[in-house]
């Protein structure tokens, strides 16, 4: 049977199951339900099973798509819908409704996870805008792997403040808590990599804190990139002196971090990572397991509707 074109496919990525969590999103369902709007609804039961549910919903012919979630269910549905072989899976709405800590890539749109009921009245007036959207591709050994990602790839430092991250939480319990944590110890470790790194016709090489390639702001790694404009942002950043190393976190957070020394910025169209020894990397806040090199960062333009707000 066939799925109303007004429908949507709403996935609910809740925090730990906690009550709090189940009250928000009873709060939501009822706004939602308030305003009229026709849904269906799953609750993800875990990492990677966004990605499963939004190429399901993909498949079975839903055209708006909503993820209450943040920056990693996001880029799992993203995912989900662009490699679920649907037809048209561009043309696919996404709607957010951020809920969470890491919600940076609704913030940039001017979503604020405090206000549900804005979310779900920017997805009513159903205002679409087609924007980027990173690719990320390797190859195995076996077949050419692509994956897709909104906010910004991580290499080095970035990533690795996102694993501690996770493996704090369980310590902590307070996902801010346990970023801020990480943010500090990691900052202050000031870890180098051997990196090589092609693009625009130059090939960069040596030891690297971190790099970041942005589709949108990332984090505040890379601050200029917007997912509308064809292009990457990439910020090389190397090892600042102690001195440097407060104003580097003062200069993050107020989205001035390309006026600091110690980062090199571009922009391009392609990456190409030849070598990050001992590197992690990270997708929007998802951790890459399977690492091969070369590795090659493109952008694919428009090749996602959003709904934004008015």
């Amino acid at each position: 049977m066939a799925v109303e074109a007004t429908r949507w496919g709403v996935i609910y990525n809740p925090k730990a199951g906690s009550k709090k969590a189940q009250k928000r999103w009873a709060d939501i369902r009822g706004y939602m339900e308030s305003c009229g709007v026709q849904f269906d609804y799953v609750q993800s039961e875990g990492f990677g099973s966004v990605e499963r549910l939004a190429k399901t919903m993909a498949k079975n012919g839903y055209r708006t798509i909503v993820v209450v979630g943040g920056d990693g269910a996001l880029n799992d549905a993203v995912n989900g819908i662009l490699l679920s072989g649907a037809e048209d899976p561009g043309g696919i709405a996404l709607g957010i409704i951020p809920n969470g800590v890491g919600n940076d890539f609704a913030k940039f749109w001017g979503l604020d996870s405090d206000d549900y009921k804005g979310a779900v009245d920017a997805l009513v007036g159903r205002r679409l805008r087609r924007v980027d959207v990173g690719k990320f591709s390797y190859y195995d050994g076996e077949r050419h792997v692509n994956r897709f990602f909104l906010n910004a790839v991580y290499v080095g430092l970035g990533a690795r403040i996102v694993r501690i991250t996770n493996e704090t939480k369980r310590f902590w319990g307070i996902p801010l808590v346990s970023y801020l944590a990480s943010l500090f110890l990691v900052a202050f470790e000031r870890k180098l990599y051997r990196m090589h790194v092609k693009l625009n016709g130059e090939h960069i090489r040596g030891r690297i804190m971190a790099v970041a390639v942005g589709s949108a702001r990332g984090y505040g790694l890379t601050p200029s990139a917007v997912p509308y404009n064809g292009w990457l942002d990439v910020s090389f950043i190397y090892r600042p002196e102690l001195r440097q190393l407060v104003s580097g976190l003062w200069m993050l957070q107020q989205g001035r971090l390309l006026n600091h020394k110690t980062v090199r910025p571009y922009r391009t169209r392609k990456v190409q990572l030849l070598r990050a020894q001992n590197a992690e990397i990270s997708l929007d806040g998802r951790l890459l397991l399977d690492r091969h090199f070369p590795i090659e960062m493109t952008i694919a333009p428009e090749a996602l509707t959003l709904i934004i707000p008015k």
